[in-house]
């Protein structure tokens, strides 16, 4: 794709380059060590109200590789990290880079079943593990080639007698870790990995740009579970990518003042763990990092009386945190960028954040496959625009139809992107790999979304959630921005379910705001603004709908469900 089809630059906001440099690191381990030395003085995580500087962050994570070589881990090994967001996981996932080694991002939720699959598929002989979750490892400890499990426990970042404290809450008044006996006689604990590295010298490891970083677990686009192959090059690029895009919206922040970035999301995944972490790593900034985000006090208390710059989250929680009373009281005058992704920001939603806030969200796009970021809104926006935006720098787009053909502007088809950030491919997995990558070297990503002449794409919807009915294609995510604009609606979600006289119905799942609406209410919404196939067939109240862990409404749940 030559420039004059790069229809996108010329809507670039002013500063924004049209491509970045992806090769001007050797390795992530090279843009860490030059932040921490760079940055030693400053605070790089904050949690539970305890400060990690960045002195302190290269001291332990040196640690924890040295510690990591001592064992015997080579280069390319992997190291499965099984955490929420506790100051532990920085500390474990620089260390396993500057090791070598290849993290492997585990859920701590996950099921002994999903944990079981990923151990053996990634072949991770090392784990890292909260005590909280350390059950789930004792159920499969038997079956996984991980032979060596490190066991965490929040009191270990806090000082004594704090420490006590904590411990005591978490084990005995909270009740939150469950026996792990046979566990416990045969696994390390961190504070012991943390004391035998100090001791060890870390030896430099001979990174290069084509070396796998993370492996990251994703259902893409066939919802098969494979580790996407994310190298170092890539989330080079995307760091970079990221840093240049987000710049002018940085620019409006005070001129020498740390910029913090509020961490709600889990950094076990890809969104955190680029746009939070690692772009924070890459500026000197501060993460809050907040373990639970379903705990509103808890938010609150981290929040409260920090000056944050940067607010990525998801559509789910901007709209229960906007509606929220307690955290409708935070200072959000510092707030330069409101980073959605992960799913589709509702029109709704982006109102009610704005007006609370003052900060329009800007909502941009991508994969795990494209570590994440492929495209977004420009940074500096000062309104909602319902677009997923432009291809970041050294990315293109293109609308595909099934056979690959480039679709001109104005024409829906499937969403393809090319560019330093996407994936090596699926790990052990080729044929996964073929069914996703084009001979041009395009990922395929299933959504379907149409690209305007000025180079904004906006989202229709998954090629696997559209629904037919009567010949006709409905987009679930038009149905659920329509639907979330009613006022006593928190929540919604559609999917389409088998009709005998259309082939398939649309059904809509709704959690109340309001206690008293009735579904003949919503009825009449819908009747005076869906065309008439795209109206809810079906309606049913729920308290809650299934999510992932990033807050992602899971469509496939409802649809095993209907």
């Amino acid at each position: 794709m030559d420039l004059a089809e790069r229809i996108w630059l010329k809507s670039y906001p002013p500063g924004v380059p049209a491509e970045i440099n992806a090769d001007a690191y050797p390795s992530l381990v090279a843009i860490l060590e030059d932040s921490l030395r760079a940055n030693a003085a400053q605070i790089a995580y904050t949690c539970m109200g305890v400060d990690l500087s960045y002195a302190e962050l290269d001291r332990r994570s040196a640690a924890v590789a040295a510690w990591l070589q001592s064992e015997g881990v080579v280069p390319g090994e992997r190291v499965a990290i099984m955490l929420p967001n506790v100051l532990h996981f920085p500390v474990i996932f620089f260390g396993a880079l500057r090791a070598g080694a290849t993290v492997v991002n585990v859920n701590p939720l996950y099921t002994p079943h999903e944990l079981a699959f990923q151990l053996k598929d990634s072949g991770a002989q090392t784990l890292f593990v909260l005590e909280n979750f350390a059950h789930t490892v004792e159920a499969v400890m038997d079956e996984v080639p991980t032979r060596r499990v490190v066991i965490c426990a929040l009191g270990e970042m806090f000082t004594v007698p704090k420490a006590w404290v904590v411990n005591f809450v978490v084990r005995h008044v909270k009740k939150l870790v469950r026996p792990y006996p046979r566990l416990r006689a045969v696994s390390l604990r961190f504070a012991d990995v943390l004391a035998k590295g100090q001791g060890r010298a870390l030896r430099p490891v001979g990174l290069t740009p084509r070396d796998v970083a993370v492996l990251q677990y994703t259902g893409g686009t066939t919802g098969v579970a494979k580790g996407a192959m994310l190298l170092h090059r890539n989330l080079i690029a995307n760091i970079l990518q990221a840093e240049a895009w987000y710049a002018p919206a940085y620019a409006k922040a005070p001129p020498g003042e740390q910029i913090v970035t509020v961490t709600a999301l889990p950094l076990y995944h890809i969104y955190a763990l680029t746009c939070c972490a690692l772009v924070a790593m890459r500026r000197g900034g501060r993460c809050v990092l907040i373990p639970n985000p379903r705990d509103f006090p808890s938010v609150v208390a981290a929040l409260r009386g920090v000056r944050f710059h940067v607010f990525p989250a998801v559509n789910t929680l901007f709209n229960a945190l906007a509606n929220n009373a307690e955290f409708r009281t935070l200072d959000f005058s510092a707030l330069v960028l409101s980073g959605g992704g992960g799913m589709a920001v509702q029109s709704a939603v982006a109102e009610r954040w704005l007006a609370l806030t003052g900060c329009p969200i800007c909502e941009g796009y991508g994969l795990s496959e494209t570590s994440p970021l492929a495209t977004c809104n420009p940074s500096d926006t000062d309104r909602y625009t319902g677009t997923i935006g432009l291809p970041v720098s050294s990315t293109e787009v293109a609308i595909v139809d099934d056979s690959g053909g480039r679709l001109p502007p104005g024409t829906p088809g499937e969403i393809a992107i090319r560019g330093p950030q996407v994936m090596a491919g699926y790990w052990q997995r080729a044929d996964e790999t073929a069914k996703v990558m084009t001979a041009e070297g395009f990922l395929r990503t299933g959504d379907i979304g149409v690209m305007d002449a000025n180079g904004y794409t906006r989202i229709v919807d998954r090629k696997k959630d559209m629904i037919l009915v009567s010949g006709f294609n409905v987009y679930p995510n038009e149905v659920e921005d329509v639907v979330a604009a009613f006022p006593g609606v928190m929540e919604c979600a559609v999917i389409g379910v088998p009709d005998e006289h259309s082939g398939e119905a649309v059904k809509l799942f709704v959690v109340r705001k309001d206690a008293a609406l009735q579904e003949s209410a919503l009825v009449a919404y819908c009747h005076d603004n869906l065309a008439g196939y795209k109206r809810p067939r079906i309606i049913e109240f729920r308290d809650e709908l299934p999510k992932s862990p990033v807050g992602k409404i899971l469509r496939r749940e409802l649809r095993a469900q209907a």
